[in-house]
């Protein structure tokens, strides 16, 4: 049985929920308890503090879990990275009243900074010869300049909107985060041939996401060009039709490339379109 760590509420939570449901794993999530065992596959769920599951995989407490990479650089890092997941993505930057004047990091000399992120910015402050006091909040970050608490904020930006509704303008980003998972550094052989079949299906997941299967029915005497034009994963599959003089083209294409190309496709003889989602795709 392999214990993954996610966390209970917050940003992480529905996402990682999601993953997990795609993957196979059946959880009953009416359920609000702190450890949930899943149906039809060895894992249990184990539900904690976004904060603390760097240390729970760390100390074992936890085999795996899926974390913001600003807590998992935030707790030094001790588990071990195993696969950064591509969702949930932010950045960690610094802030500071709306109406002030900013030329550079220097403008932090001095300066209080409110954070939940000690670790980071002290790092961050280090690299760039810059002296501030740092006042540790858990919590509302965003409001400590406008209650006097901070002459600026060191905090996690997703779109931005927080910032302005506090009146507050983004000035310098220290750091991408996005969601990670990881592992304990001592996994036995078995927890760890279920965390790679575990990969398996993550990275099936993930080689869906933004891609189409498309078949059309193409003139053959235009067979070449249609299939020069399609940027799909490898050579498309091409069979007759019974129609003499046509066949039907089979591929997938990453959907950002579908309405640049559905023109030029409908001008060399290209009928019968379908676009068909793709839930998994192993390659």
């Amino acid at each position: 049985m392999l214990r993954i760590a996610v966390q209970s509420k917050g940003r992480l939570y529905d996402e990682t929920m999601l993953l997990l449901e795609e993957a196979g794993i059946k959880l009953n999530r009416g359920k609000r308890i702190l450890l949930l065992s899943a149906k039809g596959f060895p894992v249990e769920v184990l539900f904690l503090r976004d904060d603390d599951i760097p240390q729970s995989v760390a100390n074992g407490v936890a085999d795996v879990g899926i974390v913001g990479e600003n807590e998992y650089v935030e707790k030094g890092g001790e588990a071990r990275l195993v696969k950064r997941l591509g969702f949930s993505k932010c950045r960690i930057s610094l802030a500071i009243p709306k109406d002030e004047e900013y030329q550079g990091v220097q403008w932090f000399e001095g300066k209080t900074i409110a954070t939940s992120y000690p670790e980071i910015l002290r790092k961050y402050l280090k690299e760039n010869n810059v002296n501030a006091e740092m006042h540790v909040i858990t919590g509302s970050v965003e409001i400590a300049p406008g209650i006097g608490l901070a002459d600026a904020i060191f905090d996690i930006v997703s779109s931005g909107s927080t910032l302005v509704s506090n009146r507050l303008k983004e000035v310098e980003v220290v750091m991408q985060s996005e969601a990670l998972l990881i592992a304990n550094n001592e996994l036995s052989a078995e927890k760890q041939a279920i965390l790679d079949e575990l990969l398996f299906r993550f990275a099936a997941i993930q080689a869906a996401e933004g891609k189409k299967y498309v078949l059309l029915n193409a003139p053959k005497e235009k067979l070449n060009e249609i299939v020069n034009m399609l940027p799909g994963m490898k050579s498309p599959t091409v069979t007759p039709l019974a129609e003499e003089g046509w066949v039907a083209v089979q591929t997938v294409i990453e959907e950002k490339h579908f309405w640049d190309i559905i023109g030029k496709l409908k001008t060399l003889g290209a009928e019968g379109i379908l676009i068909i989602p793709i839930e998994k795709m192993i390659l």
